[in-house]
């Protein structure tokens, strides 16, 4: 394990922290603007990554250091707790905090993608020769643009991948539970009892969604790249 890769998985982490930490925290946010002050009580509506790892300490510390470690690809999740009367209640409310959490990775990697052009024009870093998923932006001169450009790549990258990952319609992802904001208060109702009678099918729609993914999240990543670069 050489230092690169050290230095390289502390900027993942960071950034996956933060993507996650912003993901839970948006949820949270709107869960408590539409009523529900369930995560709000908890900590949750905070951009400090402190009270959602004491709520998933395994899946933002455990899981993403040792999945890089053996894999060299960083995985890990976050919840926000809500209460289920509320979203029964008011399911459109709830379908707005579902897809609050997307919205806000790919808030992120719009901000990512607008630093990436201030940094190029100011001459810390360069337009990249090809693109990776870590490495969206070259470096330029001196030893901190390496970590800026590694950084940025990844909040451009990775907040990508997470927001589309979470549109994914099926259970449990965002993307189900959001689909209520097109349908009418009854309607949205019944579909919310429905993905809750599919809860026990919860890690094979995980499954299926990680198995389909890849198709998926491609023209994505290079529908964002001819944003990111239209030259």
């Amino acid at each position: 394990m050489n230092s690169e890769f050290l230095v390289a998985g502390v900027v993942w982490y960071v950034v996956f922290l933060l993507s996650t930490t912003c993901h839970e925290a948006a949820h949270a946010w709107a869960a408590q603007l539409g009523g529900d002050l369930t995560a709000f009580r908890g900590g949750q509506v905070s951009l400090d990554p402190i009270p959602h790892i004491r709520r998933e300490p395994f899946g933002m510390v455990v899981f993403p250091i040792l999945s890089y470690a053996m894999g060299g690809w960083m995985m890990g999740w976050a919840s926000a707790p809500y209460d289920p009367h509320w979203a029964q209640q008011h399911p459109r409310r709830a379908a707005w905090m579902s897809l609050a959490g997307p919205a806000a990775n790919f808030t992120l990697a719009i901000l990512a993608g607008i630093l990436i052009h201030v940094f190029i024009w100011s001459g810390v870093l360069q337009y990249p020769e090809s693109v990776t998923f870590m490495e969206v932006v070259q470096p330029g001169a001196g030893e901190l643009s390496h970590g800026l450009a590694t950084f940025l790549s990844l909040m451009f990258s990775l907040n990508l991948l997470l927001g589309a990952f979470n549109l994914i319609p099926l259970p449990p992802l965002d993307g189900f539970g959001g689909a209520g904001v097109f349908l009418s208060e009854d309607a949205a109702r019944r579909f919310q009892q429905f993905g809750w009678s599919m809860r026990g099918f919860t890690y094979l729609g995980l499954i299926i969604v990680w198995q389909v993914f890849d198709p998926v999240f491609e023209p994505v990543f290079h529908f964002s790249l001819r944003l990111l670069y239209p030259a």
